[in-house]
């Protein structure tokens, strides 16, 4: 990769990280596609679970305070053990029907929210579950699952910080258990390595911007700003399933 390439590259992870630390969800739903432009499938996802173990660190480091210990079990333990399924699976399973499912999914349910602001849900154990294993699931199998669990937090009406901080904890023990698994898949190319100093700095820098941004975000506009993206996240994901 030439050197412009690789700044472009570097400077779009950057803003994949602010809009993912403003979002709430994570940089991953962002960085994929982007990834996707420069790299081939199975690197895309073994550096896209490196880049986000640090990501998820630097967001722990900073909203820590924030973390809801009830929902991070509810939702963590069944995204941890659906990632590691989910990874394991994806060399047996043609993931494009799934991506175009799950877009459909985003859009219609985001959108309906979007215009419909006064409805939320209590964050009920059964809820927490379902949607811990479905994101969980989707990450393992194509990259991404934090959409459906920003989704699903948004629509639980969290405060921001606990949104953060909570989302970063469960992503946490997911990239670390699918990277395990991309390992062992042989995801992780040892060419790509060189990246992830360099996306471990920019997921410092990324957190930390967005940090400042979300702190001047009031908690009302909050939870549009995640639907929204996550509404944009669907088109972008149906788009990106076409091209392809």
């Amino acid at each position: 990769m030439g050197f412009e390439r690789a700044l472009l590259f570097l400077a779009l992870a950057l803003l994949a990280e602010v809009a993912g630390t403003v979002g709430g969800f994570g940089s991953s739903v962002f960085f994929v596609p982007i990834a996707n432009f420069f790299f081939d499938f199975e690197s895309v996802l073994g550096i896209t679970a490196l880049f986000h173990l640090a990501s998820n660190a630097s967001k722990l480091g900073l909203f820590r305070a924030g973390i809801d210990r009830r929902l991070l079990l509810q939702m963590g333990v069944p995204s941890v053990l659906c990632a590691v399924l989910g990874g394991l699976a994806g060399t047996l399973v043609d993931t494009v029907w799934l991506e175009r499912l799950l877009a459909v999914f985003l859009i219609v349910f985001s959108g309906w929210l979007l215009f419909r602001p006064s409805v939320s849900f209590a964050p009920t154990a059964t809820g927490a579950v379902i949607a811990g294993a479905v994101s969980g699931g989707m990450a393992g199998l194509v990259g991404t699952g934090g959409a459906v669990r920003g989704l699903a937090m948004a629509v639980f009406n969290l405060p921001k910080e606990v949104f953060v901080a909570t989302s970063a904890a469960i992503d946490m023990g997911i990239d670390l258990s699918r990277a395990l698994v991309y390992w062992r898949n042989g995801y992780i190319h040892a060419d790509d390595l060189v990246w992830i100093p360099l996306l471990a700095i920019v997921a410092l820098a990324g957190t930390w911007l967005g940090r400042r941004v979300l702190r001047r975000v009031p908690q009302s506009a909050f939870r549009r700003i995640a639907l929204l993206l996550v509404f944009l996240i669907g088109w972008v994901t149906l788009l990106g399933v076409a091209l392809g």
